[in-house]
């Protein structure tokens, strides 16, 4: 199971930090992206990410698009260097046109299902990832919600080849569990490098 870094951060120097210091420990780095529409609390300019010097360290970036109609930001996704774009399904108007979208610029493309909504099979024939949130996506720290088990089990049915991502409330006591049932990549916050030195798969 891969485990990435993601980073939540509303001030950008904070982000930076953050990214500096975890980039040499993960060839992907999550960006998370928020608009407090779709939840409370907005990040930073997605523009500024070319103002770190990811490129030199040769990172992948995924962006996570947790805003109203993700398809308006992609231009924005792209320009910043994403190498992989999720946007949340509650927010999208039409999912095949996003997969489409992001494909046709041969960037990675995935949906995202938080945490009270119901993952269903209305997934694009070209979508790479699926991304369950484990808690309410957003700011603040909650534990894994028991939830995320069965939806992984029903994309897990669905025998398609796309690769199942959690994010949110993954800790060392239940990332075992996690990739047991099938998760291919974990999204840590904070605790990041705490699981990525003691979790061995």
């Amino acid at each position: 199971m891969q485990i990435i870094p993601t980073v939540l951060e509303k001030d950008f120097s904070e982000a930076e930090k953050r990214i500096t210091n975890v980039m040499d420990r993960s060839s992907w780095l999550q960006i998370d992206v928020t608009d407090n529409i779709f939840t409370l609390g907005k990040t930073f300019e997605l523009e500024l990410l070319t103002k770190v010097e990811v490129s030199l360290n040769n990172n992948l970036i995924d962006i996570h698009l947790m805003v109203k109609e993700p398809k308006n930001w992609l231009k924005k996704a792209f320009f910043a260097g994403a190498s992989r774009i999720i946007g949340q399904v509650e927010m999208m108007g039409d999912r095949e046109e996003f997969v489409k979208t992001i494909k046709d610029e041969g960037v990675e493309a995935g949906l995202a299902f938080d945490i009270e909504t119901e993952a269903d099979d209305n997934i694009p024939e070209d979508t790479d990832v699926i991304l369950l949130m484990g808690r309410k996506a957003g700011f603040g720290s909650f534990e894994l919600d028991e939830r995320v088990f069965k939806k992984i089990e029903l994309i897990k049915k669905l025998e398609r080849d796309i690769r199942i991502g959690v994010d949110g409330g993954i800790n060392l006591v239940n990332i075992k569990r996690l990739e047991d049932a099938g998760v291919d990549i974990a999204y840590c916050g904070q605790d990041y490098i705490r699981i990525k030195e003691n979790y061995a798969s």
